[in-house]
């Protein structure tokens, strides 16, 4: 099996890199999916903090998916109207197991129709944003599952998908595994108060 993770220019790293990390673990220690970075090109990627990611492949040359993962970040406001982009989620998408978002990549896979008529997330900054679209039901929830369909919010929610997408598909030993080599146990300690800012997200309030 095969699963790829999309970058382009400015995306967030945290949204690729968090379930790549998973991602490599499920393949190293529990004979999980290949990965994959795909980029339009093979031409190194510069994300939203400056790091530079080499893709694995480019549209063109990748195979066909059994995963796909769409992160978010500020390159999603150009990346949303890049036809050969949008055309690309679109065409692995009909032969997936699942597709799955971070962040600000909800508004991509909404722009391929994937998410008409169904439940998702995003980031919290972008809730509104998503919601005026009007044919998604928007959940305030650290990640959502609807159909074949995964979303997250943002950034380091997408950790959280990836984990539960594992035990989802996988099994619950499986995500222990993974869960155990890279020893993610998160905190639930809220720093600074932001838990109460009015833009904080229905499952922040819930938490504390």
């Amino acid at each position: 099996m095969k699963f790829g993770i999309l970058v382009f220019p400015n995306a967030e790293e945290l949204d690729v890199f968090g379930p790549w990390e998973f991602l490599g673990a499920w393949n190293k220690f529990a004979k999980g999916p290949e990965g994959l970075i795909i980029a339009q090109t093979t031409a190194p990627v510069i994300c939203a903090k400056g790091a530079s990611v080499n893709p694995h492949v480019s549209f063109e040359q990748c195979p066909a998916l059994d995963f796909l993962l769409v992160p978010g970040g500020e390159g999603t406001r150009k990346e949303i109207d890049n036809e050969i982009l949008i055309g690309f989620i679109s065409k692995q998408s009909k032969n997936c197991k699942a597709v799955l978002s971070v962040c600000t990549g909800s508004s991509l896979l909404q722009r391929t129709g994937l998410l008409s008529g169904k439940k998702t997330t995003t980031h919290w900054n972008s809730l509104d944003h998503l919601r005026a679209l009007g044919d998604v039901t928007v959940v305030e929830e650290r990640f959502v599952k609807d159909g074949n369909i995964w979303s997250s919010a943002g950034v380091s929610a997408g950790m959280d998908m990836m984990l539960a997408f594992i035990a989802d598909f996988a099994g619950e030993e499986t995500a222990g595994i993974v869960q155990f080599a890279v020893e993610y146990y998160p905190s639930t300690k809220s720093y600074g108060g932001f838990d109460k800012n009015p833009k904080a997200p229905a499952y922040l309030k819930l938490r504390v």
